[in-house]
């Protein structure tokens, strides 16, 4: 039997976000979508970052009894004036002074202690006091911490480990709070797999609900996880009324935009109501906001960028309202874009960005801007919003940057731009494990585009691995040019082998360059200004191969792994890179040119720790052997400071 005909769904609205958020709370509030369930009792002790529900009194003081606060001897405090060096005092043990130890109650009477350190043994039942005490000197008081009935913590409050020993103290074992919203996580997809499963063409690891699911439970929420349903209506619409009687909100992963496939919205729509479907964000705009049996249900994108913005815009506040609460701001900074960032105008744009301090400046260099691309957020030290009525910033402009870690960590950064190469990557992790503090940025956007921002002070060094084609020497003659004012230090790092990356076997039997040439042969670039871009013009130049004659010449990707990935995908016969990033990938390589790579450091951040730290690194036989062990490279001349101006 054939299934009915389902409209095809388009975006209702195009909405900026803070709007169709206070749209979506007014009516949540209104329909009772965010009414906080009434308050459970729990011991203290598993109260830890639980939400009080009421504010909490302390049953007893503490401490409860005046308490030694020193070893020594607890006395009448009047009975110790006119002590002095030269008219000493002596006391008789166990009638005018009785030995106490700290956390001792204080005999009937006593009021002070006196300090076994200020105590002269006279005899073994007479002690000598040079000085008198005041009343309730070396005493804990009754009351001194907490007293009865005083607030320990308020309403509404996350609980501390602090708190967990203050409401103890106090007397109280067991606090009542708001309940952890149960999230329900329904992934959606024919072409779902769990992690671990075989990988076949056509298949997807369900990662997606298992990040959305830490940060439900980051912010306070207990998790249910779904199995992946299948691009069905009516097996989408079970499994959402199987979710709606245990749970108190609803995410359904997928499925949310206007393709074929997509059903979330007229399931919601069947079952409930859509508010908004589709905001003015970027990622994250088919993002649809809606309610069934008076509970929020939210379809998020299935892009995984996407998942993460539209969870963090509109389930966030969700969560922490129905636990009496409001989510946290996160720390901000000001920045100073390297590059000029282009946005269309209509859309509120969210763009990855890595931070680093550059001598009074913090910069804000953007990593990839794909919704699809999950490394963006790892990699990410922030984010930074380009407004809807706005085209993106100009480079050197300020902006304000969300912070995704913290600004210390920021300004422990070593920020390197230029030329990509995988032993950046072992670089970054050798120094984060000598020095827990520190950590690597690493722009790849090739070895002009990185000199020219050294150049703009920018970047505290660049990779690079330029060749003059007239001298067949590396990068000091561009340093010359394009840096002629500046003072520079250019460390080596690695030789390295390039060569033509191709599919395992060679199936083209492709043996050089003049290949390329070949009408069934497509090949990937690297962008302009790359060193290797720089290398393979130099050879074609040599063989008189002009690059229109080469399918895929246009074809651009920034880095090494990037044009291995296409080729191990099948998008290009062949690419020019590095014996290691074939490895990597299980690739075959055939060598074309040994080439050096290196740092070039601006000499006015050579003795900061920034340099000195990297400086350490590479010298060390660990990571040496590291890199050694990816394939083709050679470290002869690592560390050591070939030129300088």
């Amino acid at each position: 039997m054939e299934k009915a005909a389902v409209k095809r769904d388009i975006y209702l609205e195009d909405k900026p976000w803070e709007e169709a958020l206070k749209l979506y709370l007014d009516f949540l509030d209104q329909s009772g979508g965010l009414k906080i369930a009434p308050a459970e009792l729990i011991p203290v002790e598993k109260a830890l970052h639980r939400i009080t529900a009421t504010p909490l009194y302390a049953k007893a003081s503490s401490p409860h009894y005046h308490s030694a606060a020193m070893d020594g001897y607890a006395v009448v405090s009047a009975a110790t004036f006119g002590a002095s060096d030269t008219t000493p005092l002596r006391l008789k043990t166990g009638i005018d002074a009785t030995p106490v130890d700290t956390g001792d109650p204080l005999p009937e009477g006593a009021d002070a202690v006196i300090m076994i350190e200020d105590v002269h043994q006279v005899s073994e039942d007479t002690i000598e006091i040079i000085q008198p005490v005041y009343p309730w000197q070396h005493v804990r008081v009754v009351g001194e911490d907490i007293v009865a009935r005083e607030m320990i913590i308020p309403v509404n409050q996350r609980v501390r480990p602090v708190d967990l020993a203050g409401l103890l103290a106090g007397g109280i074992t067991k606090i009542p709070v708001y309940p952890q919203p149960r999230v329900a996580l329904i992934p959606t997809g024919n072409e779902l797999i769990e992690p671990g499963a075989d990988l076949s063409p056509g298949k997807i690891i369900e990662y997606n609900t298992r990040m959305l699911g830490a940060m439900v439970e980051e912010w306070g929420g207990i998790v249910e996880r779904f199995e992946p349903v299948p691009d069905d209506l009516e097996a989408l619409q079970e499994a959402l009324l199987l979710a709606l009687k245990t749970a108190d909100l609803v995410l359904i992963n997928a499925g949310s935009s206007a393709g074929r496939e997509d059903f979330t919205a007229e399931v919601i729509r069947r079952k409930g109501k859509v508010l908004v479907h589709g905001v003015a964000t970027k990622p994250g705009k088919p993002v649809i906001l809606g309610a069934a049996e008076n509970k929020p249900v939210i379809g998020v994108p299935g892009y995984p960028v996407s998942a993460y913005l539209c969870v963090e815009l509109f389930v966030k506040p969700i969560i922490y309202r129905k636990l009496g609460t409001l989510p946290p701001e996160r720390e901000k900074v000001k920045a100073t874009v390297s590059r000029k960032l282009v946005s269309s105008l209509g859309t509120e744009e969210f763009v990855r960005v890595k931070l680093g301090q550059v001598g009074e400046r913090i910069m804000a260099v953007p990593v990839s801007r794909g919704a699809g691309i999950i490394t963006s957020l790892i990699r990410a030290d922030g984010i930074v919003r380009i407004p809807r009525l706005s085209e993106g910033f100009t480079g050197g402009e300020k902006v304000t940057v969300e912070l995704l870690r913290s600004l210390s960590e920021v300004q422990e950064t070593t920020v390197i731009i230029g030329s990509h190469d995988n032993s950046l990557d072992v670089l970054a992790n050798h120094l984060r494990l000598i020095y827990p503090q520190a950590s690597l940025s690493s722009a790849h956007v090739g070895s002009l585009a990185g000199l020219k921002c050294l150049s703009q002070n920018e970047a505290h060094c660049a990779g690079t691995h330029l060749l003059d084609e007239k001298t067949g020497e590396y990068n000091i003659s561009y340093l010359k040019q394009l840096l002629p004012q500046s003072k520079i230090r250019l460390v080596n790092l690695v030789w390295r082998q390039q060569g033509l990356i191709i599919k395992k076997g060679n199936p083209k039997s492709i043996i050089g360059l003049t290949d390329l040439t070949r009408p069934d042969v497509t090949f990937v670039n690297r962008q302009r200004g790359a060193g290797t871009r720089v290398l393979l013009d130099y050879h074609l130049k040599k063989l008189g191969i002009r690059p229109a004659e080469i399918q895929g010449y246009g074809r651009e990707e920034y880095t090494h792994m990037a044009v291995a990935a296409a080729v191990t995908a099948g998008e290009a016969d062949c690419a020019l890179g590095i014996l290691a990033a074939a490895r990597a990938l299980n690739l075959d390589f055939i060598p074309l040119d040994e080439e050096r790579y290196d740092l070039c450091i601006l000499k006015e951040y050579w003795d900061t720790p920034y340099i000195q730290r990297l400086l350490e690194v590479i010298s060390r036989p660990g990571f040496q052997e590291e890199v050694h062990a990816l394939g083709g490279y050679d470290l002869r001349d690592c560390g050591k400071i070939l030129w300088k101006n």
